[in-house]
């Protein structure tokens, strides 16, 4: 055996992997520099938080002081950055300018863009082998801008490369309903930024549905009755696999995040307004193609809706687990989240208040040194807000430090209520009033209307 020196760095010495150069991605970055600890950023897009930029039109329900981060501030203290107004609301387009890239630019080299990672193992190790694994760095597979690949080593791994890229379908079933991905020409999984005129043209005096019932289809509903308001013959579909209930509309005035509570209560007004019907316990089997090109919606109990331009989908997200096959995971069954965190996050039982703040003990895997970390930690849960993302890689980042005192620490207060929508008792009507639900959803465009303030949330 040759002297490490001659191998390379040892363990020890390797940096430690942050898939995403997002919110929490970089935050992490920073906790680890801020420990005297290197990170490498592995960024698959071309710049810092390339998914918040996809929906940089709209507006956090969270204020500038719940989504910075302390160890981010202090490392960009000494550029002259100045955190804006605590007090104000950010869009996402001003979270990505004036936050999330000055802290890239400062952590430098130590981020990498337009570097897609593959897959993730022990060196040396697939799944199966027991033997010296925990001794073994583990190797990222990379791939390049220009379509080369590469391999990268590290001693620990936090993926926080979230859940933006896997949208759920609009089959109830959780597969794509039959025909879904034959209409793609008239089916979006975002919120559309309805301010673009070139996208506003495409839902401006057409009947529009919206599936989903969480704070996106809100959003979409307050979104789409603003256009109504100006543009005749505008109209939205809102179709709910659950019944209408006293929380079915969130938090409202009660809310402790006022904007989160405002954008239910626009969503309220469309259909309060007349801007949106619903159609209630109804659950996408099929979708069909009428003679004149518009979509028909087809319920698994028969039901066939009229005829619509365009279907929003706006039915959660879910994390890619794909390239970390060979990774030794241990998450729930049903959300994909890790097994200990899973309990608390549990949407047929939690809403944002409820959810205890966790950390390292929860996050942990079979695999030691590997973190899911972020939304991607909540798997198909909707509950996740940055200030969590915040906590959970303050305490990751101790612990790769060796320092468990500071871990196992919690350090953040929750609000309460919120925009609830839950999974798994909404198909009951009846529960549809006593069911929490989850709510602050996925990383999802937002926007508030009706008059209701500017003030939205990528599930922040």
């Amino acid at each position: 055996m040759t002297a490490p020196s001659a191998e390379g760095p040892t363990t020890g010495q390797l940096p430690i992997a942050v898939i995403g150069a997002g919110p929490v991605g970089l935050a992490a970055a920073a906790h680890l520099v801020e420990r005297g600890i290197e990170p490498l950023v592995l960024e698959a897009g071309s710049a810092a938080a390339a998914a918040v930029r996809e929906w940089g039109h709209v507006r956090l329900f969270s204020t500038w002081g719940e989504v910075t981060d302390p160890a981010a501030e202090k490392l960009l203290a000494p550029t002259g950055w100045t955190k804006p107004d605590a007090a104000t609301y950010p869009s996402g387009g001003d979270w990505a300018e004036r936050y999330l890239q000055p802290l890239a630019d400062v952590l430098g080299d130590r981020v990498r863009y337009r570097t897609t990672v593959t897959g993730v193992s022990r060196t040396g190790r697939d799944r199966i082998v027991d033997a010296d694994r925990e001794s073994r760095p583990f190797v990222l597979h990379l791939t390049t801008a220009d379509g080369e690949e590469e391999r990268v080593s590290a001693r620990a791994v936090i993926d926080a490369s979230g859940t933006w890229t896997k949208p759920g379908p609009a089959g109830a079933d959780g597969l794509p309903a039959l025909g879904e991905k034959a209409a793609a020409d008239r089916v979006t999984y975002r919120v559309p930024d309805l301010k673009d005129p070139a996208v506003r043209t495409r839902y401006a005096g057409k009947r529009t549905a919206v599936i989903g019932s969480g704070a996106s289809a809100f959003t979409a509903l307050a979104t789409l009755a603003d256009v109504a308001e100006d543009e005749p013959g505008t109209h939205a579909v809102w179709v709910l696999r659950r019944g209408i209930g006293g929380s079915t509309f969130g938090g409202g005035e009660a809310d402790q995040l006022p904007a989160r509570g405002a954008l239910g209560l626009a969503a309220k007004a469309a259909v309060d307004h007349g801007y949106a019907d619903a159609v209630t316990g109804f659950r996408t089997e099929a979708v069909e193609r009428a003679d004149d090109g518009r979509l028909i919606l087809v319920g698994d109990d028969g039901r066939r809706l009229d005829p619509v331009d365009e279907v929003i989908v706006l039915t959660g997200f879910r994390p890619d687990l794909a390239f970390l096959s060979e990774i030794r995971l241990g998450l729930d069954e049903r959300l994909q989240a890790p097994t200990a965190l899973a309990p608390l996050i549990d949407p047929n039982v939690h809403s944002c208040g409820t959810v205890y703040p966790h950390g390292v003990n929860e996050l942990s895997h079979p695999e030691e040194g590997v973190y899911l970390v972020g939304m991607k930690s909540y798997g198909r849960a909707p509950t996740f807000l940055a200030m969590t993302g915040y906590e959970q890689v303050r305490s990751v980042t101790a612990a790769l430090a060796g320092d468990q005192e500071a871990a196992e620490r919690v350090e953040l207060t929750l609000p309460e209520t919120g925009v609830c929508g839950g999974a798994g008792l909404f198909d009951e009507p009846e529960n549809a009033e006593q069911s929490g639900g989850g709510c602050c959803a996925a990383p999802t465009t937002l926007q508030i209307g009706i008059g209701a303030p500017a003030t939205v949330s990528g599930g922040c």
